[in-house]
Protein backbone atom coordinates (compact mmCIF):
# COMPACT_ATOMS: atom_id res chain seq x y z
CA UNK A 1 0.00 0.00 0.00
CA UNK A 2 1.28 3.45 -0.88
CA UNK A 3 1.47 6.10 1.88
CA UNK A 4 -1.11 8.33 0.18
CA UNK A 5 -3.76 5.60 0.08
CA UNK A 6 -3.89 4.96 3.82
CA UNK A 7 -7.56 4.76 4.86
CA UNK A 8 -8.95 8.07 6.06
CA UNK A 9 -9.98 6.64 9.43
CA UNK A 10 -6.38 5.69 10.24
CA UNK A 11 -5.21 9.16 9.29
CA UNK A 12 -7.83 10.66 11.60
CA UNK A 13 -6.76 8.36 14.42
CA UNK A 14 -3.16 9.41 13.94
CA UNK A 15 -4.01 13.09 13.94
CA UNK A 16 -6.17 12.68 17.03
CA UNK A 17 -3.43 10.85 18.88
CA UNK A 18 -0.91 13.57 18.13
CA UNK A 19 -3.31 16.31 19.15
CA UNK A 20 -3.80 14.48 22.41
CA UNK A 21 -0.07 14.39 23.01
CA UNK A 22 0.22 18.10 22.52
CA UNK A 23 -2.85 19.16 24.48
CA UNK A 24 -3.71 21.60 21.71
CA UNK A 25 -6.25 24.23 22.85
CA UNK A 26 -9.68 23.14 21.60
CA UNK A 27 -12.47 25.24 20.14
CA UNK A 28 -12.20 28.56 21.89
CA UNK A 29 -13.62 31.83 20.60
CA UNK A 30 -11.24 33.92 18.51
CA UNK A 31 -11.13 37.58 19.51
CA UNK A 32 -9.53 40.59 17.90
CA UNK A 33 -6.88 42.69 19.58
CA UNK A 34 -7.93 46.30 19.91
CA UNK A 35 -4.56 47.67 20.95
CA UNK A 36 -1.06 46.38 20.22
CA UNK A 37 0.97 45.87 23.37
CA UNK A 38 4.51 45.88 24.60
CA UNK A 39 5.81 43.11 26.86
CA UNK A 40 6.16 43.97 30.55
CA UNK A 41 9.35 45.79 31.45
CA UNK A 42 11.43 44.73 34.46
CA UNK A 43 10.31 46.65 37.51
CA UNK A 44 6.88 47.57 36.10
CA UNK A 45 3.60 46.05 37.28
CA UNK A 46 1.38 44.85 34.45
CA UNK A 47 -2.13 44.52 35.84
CA UNK A 48 -3.58 43.42 32.49
CA UNK A 49 -1.49 40.27 32.34
CA UNK A 50 -2.67 37.46 34.64
CA UNK A 51 0.81 35.98 35.02
CA UNK A 52 2.49 39.31 35.71
CA UNK A 53 0.00 40.03 38.51
CA UNK A 54 1.28 37.06 40.52
CA UNK A 55 2.49 38.43 43.92
CA UNK A 56 5.76 36.50 43.97
CA UNK A 57 6.86 35.27 40.53
CA UNK A 58 9.01 32.17 40.74
CA UNK A 59 12.19 31.84 38.68
CA UNK A 60 12.48 29.48 35.76
CA UNK A 61 14.36 26.25 36.45
CA UNK A 62 16.19 24.31 33.72
CA UNK A 63 14.67 20.87 33.36
CA UNK A 64 14.29 17.82 31.19
CA UNK A 65 11.32 15.50 31.55
CA UNK A 66 10.42 12.37 29.59
CA UNK A 67 6.91 11.00 29.23
CA UNK A 68 5.21 7.95 27.81
CA UNK A 69 1.99 8.59 25.94
CA UNK A 70 -0.92 6.37 24.98
CA UNK A 71 -4.07 6.60 22.89
CA UNK A 72 -6.89 4.13 23.31
CA UNK A 73 -10.09 3.77 21.33
CA UNK A 74 -10.33 0.10 20.56
CA UNK A 75 -6.80 0.35 19.09
CA UNK A 76 -3.96 1.04 21.52
CA UNK A 77 -1.16 3.26 20.26
CA UNK A 78 1.84 4.54 22.17
CA UNK A 79 4.68 7.02 21.88
CA UNK A 80 7.13 9.05 23.91
CA UNK A 81 7.49 12.76 24.57
CA UNK A 82 10.25 14.93 26.02
CA UNK A 83 10.13 18.49 27.38
CA UNK A 84 13.35 20.46 27.81
CA UNK A 85 13.87 23.94 29.23
CA UNK A 86 17.36 25.46 29.11
CA UNK A 87 18.94 28.88 29.65
CA UNK A 88 20.88 30.48 26.79
CA UNK A 89 23.97 32.68 26.98
CA UNK A 90 22.09 35.78 25.78
CA UNK A 91 19.67 35.70 28.72
CA UNK A 92 16.80 34.09 26.80
CA UNK A 93 15.40 30.60 27.32
CA UNK A 94 14.84 27.68 24.96
CA UNK A 95 11.78 25.49 25.52
CA UNK A 96 11.35 22.36 23.41
CA UNK A 97 8.79 19.59 23.12
CA UNK A 98 9.53 16.47 21.07
CA UNK A 99 7.21 13.56 20.30
CA UNK A 100 8.30 10.25 18.81
CA UNK A 101 5.77 7.62 17.80
CA UNK A 102 5.04 4.96 15.22
CA UNK A 103 2.72 7.39 13.46
CA UNK A 104 4.73 10.59 13.33
CA UNK A 105 7.35 12.80 14.95
CA UNK A 106 6.85 16.31 16.28
CA UNK A 107 9.38 18.98 17.13
CA UNK A 108 8.00 22.13 18.77
CA UNK A 109 10.23 24.87 20.15
CA UNK A 110 10.15 28.37 21.59
CA UNK A 111 12.76 31.03 22.31
CA UNK A 112 11.49 33.28 25.09
CA UNK A 113 12.30 35.87 27.70
CA UNK A 114 11.16 35.48 31.31
CA UNK A 115 10.19 38.79 32.90
CA UNK A 116 8.19 39.43 36.06
CA UNK A 117 6.68 35.95 36.04
CA UNK A 118 5.62 36.25 32.41
CA UNK A 119 6.64 34.24 29.36
CA UNK A 120 7.54 36.68 26.58
CA UNK A 121 7.58 34.63 23.35
CA UNK A 122 10.13 35.60 20.69
CA UNK A 123 10.21 32.81 18.08
CA UNK A 124 7.98 29.73 17.88
CA UNK A 125 8.42 26.76 15.55
CA UNK A 126 6.39 23.58 14.99
CA UNK A 127 7.18 20.69 12.66
CA UNK A 128 5.13 17.50 12.28
CA UNK A 129 6.16 14.75 9.87
CA UNK A 130 5.32 11.09 9.48
CA UNK A 131 4.16 8.24 7.32
CA UNK A 132 0.46 8.46 8.11
CA UNK A 133 -0.03 12.22 8.41
CA UNK A 134 0.70 15.16 6.10
CA UNK A 135 3.67 17.34 7.01
CA UNK A 136 2.63 20.41 8.97
CA UNK A 137 4.72 23.43 9.82
CA UNK A 138 4.06 26.56 11.85
CA UNK A 139 6.23 29.58 12.56
CA UNK A 140 5.59 32.69 14.63
CA UNK A 141 7.96 35.64 15.07
CA UNK A 142 7.07 38.17 17.77
CA UNK A 143 8.04 41.81 17.22
CA UNK A 144 7.21 43.46 20.54
CA UNK A 145 8.59 46.83 19.44
CA UNK A 146 6.13 46.97 16.53
CA UNK A 147 3.39 45.15 18.45
CA UNK A 148 2.83 42.46 15.84
CA UNK A 149 3.40 38.73 15.35
CA UNK A 150 4.01 37.36 11.85
CA UNK A 151 4.53 33.90 10.40
CA UNK A 152 2.49 31.06 8.96
CA UNK A 153 0.20 28.19 9.93
CA UNK A 154 0.67 25.49 7.31
CA UNK A 155 0.55 27.48 4.04
CA UNK A 156 -1.40 30.44 5.40
CA UNK A 157 0.48 33.58 6.34
CA UNK A 158 -0.53 35.26 9.58
CA UNK A 159 -0.10 38.79 10.84
CA UNK A 160 -1.76 39.52 14.17
CA UNK A 161 -1.58 42.51 16.47
CA UNK A 162 -0.08 41.66 19.83
CA UNK A 163 -1.96 42.32 23.03
CA UNK A 164 -0.87 42.21 26.65
CA UNK A 165 -0.01 38.71 27.79
CA UNK A 166 -0.14 37.18 24.30
CA UNK A 167 1.30 33.65 24.24
CA UNK A 168 2.16 31.04 21.63
CA UNK A 169 0.83 27.44 21.61
CA UNK A 170 3.87 26.14 23.53
CA UNK A 171 4.64 29.09 25.79
CA UNK A 172 1.23 29.00 27.45
CA UNK A 173 2.02 25.50 28.72
CA UNK A 174 5.17 26.78 30.41
CA UNK A 175 3.21 29.75 31.78
CA UNK A 176 0.61 27.37 33.23
CA UNK A 177 3.33 25.37 35.00
CA UNK A 178 4.91 28.51 36.46
CA UNK A 179 1.60 30.00 37.57
CA UNK A 180 0.61 26.82 39.40
CA UNK A 181 4.07 26.72 40.94
CA UNK A 182 3.53 30.32 42.13
CA UNK A 183 0.29 29.35 43.87
CA UNK A 184 -2.32 30.61 41.43
CA UNK A 185 -5.58 28.67 41.37
CA UNK A 186 -7.31 30.19 38.32
CA UNK A 187 -5.49 30.95 35.08
CA UNK A 188 -6.53 32.60 31.81
CA UNK A 189 -4.35 32.83 28.70
CA UNK A 190 -4.65 34.50 25.29
CA UNK A 191 -3.02 32.06 22.87
CA UNK A 192 -2.16 32.98 19.28
CA UNK A 193 -4.12 31.01 16.69
CA UNK A 194 -4.17 31.27 12.91
CA UNK A 195 -7.05 33.77 12.97
CA UNK A 196 -6.39 35.67 16.18
CA UNK A 197 -6.54 34.43 19.76
CA UNK A 198 -7.93 31.48 21.66
CA UNK A 199 -8.94 32.25 25.24
CA UNK A 200 -8.00 29.28 27.44
CA UNK A 201 -8.86 28.88 31.13
CA UNK A 202 -7.52 26.47 33.75
CA UNK A 203 -8.28 25.93 37.43
CA UNK A 204 -6.91 23.99 40.40
CA UNK A 205 -9.58 21.56 41.61
CA UNK A 206 -7.84 19.90 44.55
CA UNK A 207 -5.06 17.59 45.69
CA UNK A 208 -4.68 13.88 45.03
CA UNK A 209 -2.34 11.03 45.87
CA UNK A 210 -1.06 9.70 42.56
CA UNK A 211 0.39 6.25 41.98
CA UNK A 212 3.57 6.41 39.89
CA UNK A 213 6.41 4.06 38.97
CA UNK A 214 8.37 5.62 41.86
CA UNK A 215 5.56 5.18 44.37
CA UNK A 216 2.71 7.32 45.66
CA UNK A 217 3.20 11.08 45.53
CA UNK A 218 1.13 14.13 46.47
CA UNK A 219 -0.10 16.10 43.48
CA UNK A 220 -2.10 19.21 42.70
CA UNK A 221 -4.90 18.43 40.27
CA UNK A 222 -5.89 20.94 37.58
CA UNK A 223 -8.44 20.99 34.80
CA UNK A 224 -9.00 22.86 31.56
CA UNK A 225 -12.17 24.89 32.10
CA UNK A 226 -14.63 24.41 29.26
CA UNK A 227 -18.05 25.74 28.37
CA UNK A 228 -21.05 24.36 30.24
CA UNK A 229 -22.27 21.18 28.62
CA UNK A 230 -18.93 20.23 27.11
CA UNK A 231 -18.28 16.49 27.31
CA UNK A 232 -14.56 16.82 26.70
CA UNK A 233 -12.41 16.67 29.84
CA UNK A 234 -8.73 17.48 30.33
CA UNK A 235 -7.06 16.79 33.69
CA UNK A 236 -3.45 17.38 34.82
CA UNK A 237 -1.50 16.39 37.92
CA UNK A 238 1.50 18.45 39.15
CA UNK A 239 3.90 17.40 41.94
CA UNK A 240 4.65 20.19 44.50
CA UNK A 241 7.63 18.29 45.94
CA UNK A 242 9.18 17.91 42.50
CA UNK A 243 9.14 21.53 41.32
CA UNK A 244 5.51 21.13 40.24
CA UNK A 245 6.44 18.90 37.33
CA UNK A 246 3.57 17.65 35.21
CA UNK A 247 3.26 14.02 36.31
CA UNK A 248 0.20 12.94 34.38
CA UNK A 249 -2.25 14.25 31.80
CA UNK A 250 -5.53 12.65 30.75
CA UNK A 251 -7.90 13.86 28.07
CA UNK A 252 -11.29 12.22 27.57
CA UNK A 253 -13.26 12.82 24.38
CA UNK A 254 -17.06 12.66 24.03
CA UNK A 255 -16.75 9.48 21.93
CA UNK A 256 -14.82 7.68 24.67
CA UNK A 257 -11.35 8.22 23.24
CA UNK A 258 -8.74 8.51 25.98
CA UNK A 259 -5.33 10.18 25.69
CA UNK A 260 -2.87 9.79 28.54
CA UNK A 261 0.65 11.01 29.32
CA UNK A 262 2.66 9.76 32.31
CA UNK A 263 6.09 10.88 33.43
CA UNK A 264 8.97 8.43 33.08
CA UNK A 265 11.89 10.42 34.48
CA UNK A 266 13.04 13.99 35.01
CA UNK A 267 16.14 16.04 35.73
CA UNK A 268 15.75 19.39 37.49
CA UNK A 269 18.53 21.88 38.17
CA UNK A 270 18.06 23.65 41.48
Amino acid sequence: MQPRTVPRILTCLAAGFLLGLLLVPVSATAVESANPAQPPVNGEQDTASPAASTPDPVPLTPLRASYSASFDKGISLSGSATRTLSARNDGTWFYEFQVTSFLADINESLVLRWENGQVIPLTYRYDLSGFFVPTRKRALDFDWDEGVVTGYFRDKKVRIELKEGALDPLGFQLQLHQDIKAGKTEMHYSVIDRNGYDEDRFAIIGEEQLETASGRIRTVKAEKVRDAGSKRETLMWFAPNQAYLLMRLVQLEPDGTRYEINIDDAEIRR
